[in-house]
């Protein structure tokens, strides 16, 4: 099978992990995913990640945080730019997500950063996925 678009299938793994509160998922690796999991845990949105090592590509096992009040800390977690449709904005088109509740993710010339970081750094470049 054919993975056409590796960063929808990261995120619905972790959709389906969320819904199924399962513990952890695991997602074959690469450098954007890596750096995509980097920012969920550093905004709180999963509990830890690790890159383990297979005879392929590597695997990230990302820990999901557990909902103590029964509601998970992910909401909503969706695609924005597909390889059909890549999208593209400039510093000042930055989405905010649910009014700065959420955080789009971007891939910027200075690596994948958040919003709210490509705001302070003030660069553009393609919105990955919004999360909240």
């Amino acid at each position: 099978m054919s993975m056409t678009d590796p960063i929808a299938d990261l995120l619905t793994r972790i959709r389906n992990g969320v819904q199924a509160r399962k513990d952890e998922v695991d997602i074959p690796a690469s450098g954007m995913k890596v750096s995509i999991a980097k920012i969920l845990k550093e905004e709180g949105f999963v509990k830890n990640y690790k890159v383990l090592k297979n005879s392929r590509q590597g695997i990230i096992r990302i820990v999901l945080k557990k909902p103590e009040n029964g509601e998970s800390v992910i909401h909503g977690i969706k695609r924005i730019s597909k390889p059909g449709l890549r999208v593209y904005v400039g510093v000042g088109e930055i989405p905010r997500i649910r009014n700065g509740l959420g955080v789009a993710i971007l891939s910027t010339p200075r690596g994948v950063l958040t919003d709210r970081q490509c705001r302070k750094e003030h660069v553009g470049g393609e919105v990955l996925c919004a999360i909240w």
